[in-house]
């Protein structure tokens, strides 16, 4: 699928999921609000940096990516990732997440491995700065990454075997808060049934 259809699909599935119209099928993945288990933190000590980051709940329900982001000690990042379940997302075409941005970069990351390294599949967001917005993101537009360099090779995302979903910051020394309420799989065409 060319780029700007990608774009202009995932402008569509947003308008769609925020004024509930029917997209298809809409499943709720991940909810914050209902209580759903924060991700474990993956910073850059793992490699000698010093950057913070965790997932904390707001007294509003939702969930928040902060910490700070220091190039210290050749760091750089902060990530949190889910604990490892198997989702099939075979009948989906795309994930619409439920954010609130500060206006930095961030990744939002697929597994189909367990392991604590290794190929993640990628697509970069950038929320507003303090505004509450539906993204949604087309599955074929996730880019296999390692240690944040694109792995041209690597076979392309297979959507039956999610594993985790995660987040990133990286090379945007500073505070950093990202907020979640929610992430949902959408399909674009309706489900007719039998």
């Amino acid at each position: 699928m060319p780029r700007g259809f990608s774009v202009l699909l995932g402008l569509a599935l947003a308008l769609a999921v925020v004024l509930g119209a029917d997209v298809g099928k809409v499943a709720t993945m991940i909810d914050f609000t209902r209580g759903d288990e924060l991700w474990p933190s993956i910073n850059d000590g793992v490699m000698g940096g010093v950057s913070s980051g965790e997932m904390v709940r707001s007294s509003s329900g939702f969930a928040s990516f902060r910490g700070t982001v220091s190039f210290d000690n050749n760091g750089g990042f902060a990530s949190v990732r889910s604990r490892p379940e198997a989702h099939d997302l075979s009948d989906f075409d795309a994930l619409a997440l439920r954010v609130r941005g500060d206006g930095k970069r961030y990744g939002f990351r697929l597994r189909t491995a367990t392991s604590l390294d290794g190929v993640s599949y990628q697509a970069s967001i950038s929320p507003p700065e303090g505004e509450w917005v539906e993204l949604v993101l087309p599955l074929e537009d996730f880019e296999p990454v390692y240690r944040g360099r694109v792995v041209p090779d690597h076979p392309p995302l297979d959507r039956s075997r999610i594993r985790t979903f995660g987040l990133l910051i990286s090379r945007q020394e500073g505070p950093f808060q990202l907020d979640v309420a929610r992430i949902s799989a959408v399909a674009t065409e309706p489900d007719d049934g039998p």
